[in-house]
């Protein structure tokens, strides 16, 4: 019982029915004690109604405002010293006559207010200006981004659109064709004629005019033609035959000027160095004939152990390049006073090919730089530095390399394949990129010929055609349209060689 009275007092004392002397004024007292002083104020007569007025119901917060009426308290904002020179100078101009007539005082007039009020030339600072003319940039300034925003049009965007047609510009017709891998039965001459040896007859075919002419027919049937080559003016036609001789025309005279016997077996490569010409035997064997003198055979190159299939001079007449069926590489030394400068032995030697070496060519501006390509079982185009004896390039084609030549107006490389593509393909050098492949032939190719104007080349195959490609014209640029309409719209002739 004496605990709970002693609760009782406990909460007696904690009630808050007295108020606290010390305590601050509650928020309800102070509210109606701002509203009595306010009320106070507006009836005596000793306060002005501005007064009341300018009084907030909620203490500590004014509202500042610039009367309008007459009398009332002027509103007088804060200036700094700037402010306060920039009004002075503006007050004194105010008075200032203008010369109206003279643009030049008021743009220098306007530029000195801007320059003050600013601190800067406005016009200046615009970064769009209106103006006719561009702002100059500053004495002295360098723009490091005018490489890469120059105006100067950059080669890639000048360089126009190189189109090859895929289709043959002509087709020809050449029945009997020897359906021989070792054998070069085609070469264009700089007079434009293109000789063609099919089985043991030899054709020209005038690439200007059209016309075709029959030049000459060995007279056994089982005998027939294993290579022919032009002199350089394109006025003799070199012929080797399977009876191990060589033959020298007059083509304009059609006319036989001499026949050479010193192979022991079929001459399958010829090539020519001025009044030199070279021919590459079966027998392994490649024999200098001077046509100027009677005794033509003048020296004996013995280095392949089987047939000579490829045979090329270099233009300046430095070396001669040889590649045979035994898969070596010669390079032999050019021929002085009637013999050859080095003994008879090659310059080169290389072996690294691993098939048979026909496909052979000299690079028209790099006289130092060959071409080699292998057979089947090799595929491989070489590029050979003859001075410095080194490869500097290779590629596996996957396909059989019968002839190579160089493209001088684009300076690519041209390659003949046979198993198993039998298609023409155009490189770039020295990367050996692919530019395009000409397909059309049915068989292997054998031979490719280059235009003398180097604009075109002539393919021959043992589907027994030789087709026409305009590969290389310098203004070769042309719509492809042409090549949706197919051979007889785009003008593709189909013309028996005989």
């Amino acid at each position: 019982m004496a605990q709970f009275v002693f609760d009782n007092d406990i909460h007696g004392i904690l009630k808050l029915d007295m108020p606290i002397t010390n305590a601050p004024m509650a928020r309800w007292q102070r509210k109606a004690s701002s509203s009595t002083t306010s009320s106070t104020n507006a009836l005596s007569p000793a306060k002005s109604a501005n007064t009341s007025l300018g009084t907030s119901k909620t203490p500590g917060k004014s509202k500042k405002c610039t009367p309008s009426k007459a009398g009332g308290d002027r509103y007088i904002p804060v200036r700094n010293n700037k402010q306060m020179d920039v009004a002075s100078f503006l007050l004194s101009k105010e008075n200032e006559h203008l010369d109206l007539n003279n643009p030049t005082t008021t743009l220098e007039n306007q530029k000195a207010w801007s320059v003050t009020l600013n601190g800067y030339d406005i016009e200046e600072a615009k970064i769009l200006h209106l103006a006719g003319k561009p702002l100059n940039a500053p004495e002295g300034y360098q723009n490091n981004l005018k490489v890469l925003y120059s105006q100067v049009t950059t080669p890639i965007s000048t360089k126009k659109t190189r189109y090859i047609s895929t289709i043959p510009d002509r087709i020809l017709d050449a029945p009997d064709l020897k359906n021989d891998f070792y054998l070069n039965l085609i070469d264009w001459s700089s007079q434009n004629i293109l000789a063609v040896a099919l089985h043991n007859s030899v054709y020209l075919w005038d690439a200007t005019q059209g016309d075709i002419t029959l030049l000459t027919k060995m007279e056994r049937d089982e005998d027939y033609i294993s290579s022919v080559c032009w002199t350089k003016d394109g006025n003799y036609l070199s012929i080797g035959t399977s009876d191990n001789k060589v033959l020298l025309w007059d083509v304009e005279s059609q006319k036989r000027l001499r026949s050479m016997a010193s192979h022991t077996a079929r001459v399958s490569s010829l090539s020519w160095n001025n009044h030199i010409l070279s021919s590459g035997s079966r027998s392994g064997h490649i024999h200098h004939h001077d046509v100027r003198v009677a005794n033509h055979h003048i020296f004996t190159l013995t280095g392949h152990s089987q047939e000579v299939c490829g045979l090329k001079w270099s233009p300046d007449g430095r070396y001669l390049a040889s590649g045979g069926n035994d898969n070596m590489v010669f390079i032999w030394p050019g021929v002085q006073d009637g013999s050859n400068s080095n003994d008879g032995q090659a310059v080169r030697c290389w072996s690294e090919h691993q098939g048979a070496v026909k496909a052979l060519a000299w690079c028209p501006w790099q006289p130092n730089i060959l071409v080699s390509g292998g057979g089947t079982s090799d595929r491989h185009i070489r590029i050979w530095n003859v001075n410095s004896n080194t490869c500097l390039n290779s590629l596996d084609t996957q396909a059989q390399i019968s002839s190579l030549l160089f493209a001088p107006n684009y300076k690519e490389l041209v390659s003949g394949h046979g198993y198993a593509h039998n298609n023409i393909v155009i490189w770039k050098y020295p990367s050996l990129a692919k530019v395009t492949e000409l397909n059309g032939h049915e068989d292997r190719v054998l031979n490719v010929t280059m235009s003398p104007d180097c604009s075109s080349i002539a393919t021959v195959a043992g589907d027994e055609t030789v087709r026409l490609w305009k590969c290389f014209e310098l203004d070769a640029v042309k719509k492809k349209a042409k090549e949706r309409m197919g051979k007889l719209a785009t003008g593709t002739i189909h013309q028996s060689i005989r």
